[in-house]
């Protein structure tokens, strides 16, 4: 069981993270030892470096500002590779991880730069679509088939065997980084379809505590509203025909008792009446809570409640909405939504991120969708957005249903 728990601590993206760096760390072993050209074999490298490069020590350096600078921007760019932020930052730190691990087979002239393009194809199925991050796996290991070609006696033949080998070897590695791609893609669609499930259970027990209380009100109102009725009307006349005083005293009190339960009861049916909005408090902390790389601000009314379900469902959809755009197009860290009441009896959402936002807005099925979805109940959408300031946009909708 401890080791179960202890399993389950890691995520798929730690897990390749870390499987690169060891690769990392194990092709810069020959760059750190001091005596490794005294063995067999490593003297033979070391004379073949010397024959093609004339200073082997600005070579070493060479070799090990490449070995360097590939470290860094691999730790920097699989901090968060999930995330969708600063991609074009990202897409040049792949082209130096190819540079530099390029760079590596030519000074080292050997595979050590090929083992590092395995670590660098580690990062394509997260940064590029599919099938540009095959092209790109490709083309990385056709780019050290002239690497090869130039060692002491290397043919052009051996060199692309050569570079198909570690092709080979890296497809392994890219589909196993695709997979967990897919899998960590399948969790967020998880995560987003159980807080929609919750958001939605919410409103239904709303709507039915809603549709009970309705009922209740009803049936008092009609049974016992009518009895109580009568009964008064009933006691009414008894009072006019009893003779004795006595009598007449008891009857008179008990038309004093129907009376005062008759209006003890209209008050318990304008109550609930009264209280017929649907809460939306609980529903829309399930909406927000729990999104990755997201951080939602919510801000609420004390009482925060609309007057019958469908509006109620509009508004989900729309938070739903925001919170989808928020991720995956503005690649937004925070997103501020508030809840308040306007002017004329409408109900506004405001909402805000901090995405990279737009010069221009085209609006897509999802913004199409949360205008035709106000516009069915009477409301309307504001867009605001500029590059690099964000994304805003204030939805409203009449609190009560148009007459």
């Amino acid at each position: 069981m401890i080791g179960a728990m202890r399993r389950s601590s890691f995520s798929p993206i730690s897990l390749l993270r870390y499987a690169g760096l060891i690769t990392y760390a194990s092709a810069g072993v020959p760059l750190v030892r001091r005596n490794w050209i005294e063995t067999g074999a490593e003297r033979t490298a070391i004379h073949a470096t010397r024959a093609l490069h004339a200073e082997s020590h600005n070579v070493l350096l060479m070799w090990a500002a490449s070995y360097v600078v590939f470290g860094v921007v691999y730790w920097l760019l699989t901090r968060n590779l999930a995330s969708r932020r600063h991609w074009s930052m990202k897409l040049v730190g792949l082209l130096v991880l190819t540079a530099t691990a390029i760079a590596i087979n030519w000074f080292s002239v050997s595979g050590l730069g090929a083992l590092l393009l395995a670590v660098a194809t580690l990062v394509l199925p997260w940064l590029l679509p599919l099938p540009v991050a095959i092209v790109w796996l490709v083309l990385q290991y056709a780019a050290i088939i002239p690497v090869y070609a130039m060692f002491p006696h290397v043919t052009l033949g051996f060199a692309v065997i050569q570079s198909g080998l570690y092709l080979g070897s890296s497809v392994i590695v890219f589909i196993a980084s695709e997979v967990a791609r897919q899998q960590v893609d399948a969790r967020e669609d998880q995560r987003r379809l159980n807080s929609e499930l919750r958001a939605t259970r919410a409103l239904l027990a709303e709507s039915s505590r809603i549709s009970e209380r309705m009922r209740i009100a009803r049936e008092l109102h009609d049974l016992v509203g009518h009895h109580l009725t009568a009964l008064s009307l009933n006691l009414e006349v008894a009072g006019h025909l009893v003779v004795n005083e006595d009598a007449s005293a008891h009857v008179a009190r008990a038309r004093t008792t129907a009376k005062q339960l008759l209006a003890d009861v209209r008050e318990v049916v304008s109550e609930l009446r009264d209280d017929e909005g649907i809460q939306l408090t609980d529903a829309l902390r399930d909406l927000t809570e729990g999104v990755p790389g997201l951080t939602v601000h919510l801000e609420l009314p004390p009482r925060f409640a609309v007057g019958d379900s469908r509006r109620a469902q509009v508004l989900l959809r729309c938070t739903q909405e925001i919170i989808t755009n928020a991720v995956r197009h503005a690649r937004a860290r925070h997103l501020w939504l508030r809840f308040e009441e306007g002017a004329g009896g409408m109900l506004v959402l405001k909402a805000h991120d901090d995405g990279r936002g737009a010069g221009e807005v085209i609006p897509g099925n999802g913004l199409m969708g949360m205008r035709e979805r106000l516009a069915e109940v009477g409301g309307h959408l504001a867009i605001q957005t500029d590059r690099d300031r964000g994304f805003a946009l204030e939805a409203s909708l009449p609190m009560e249903r148009a007459v």
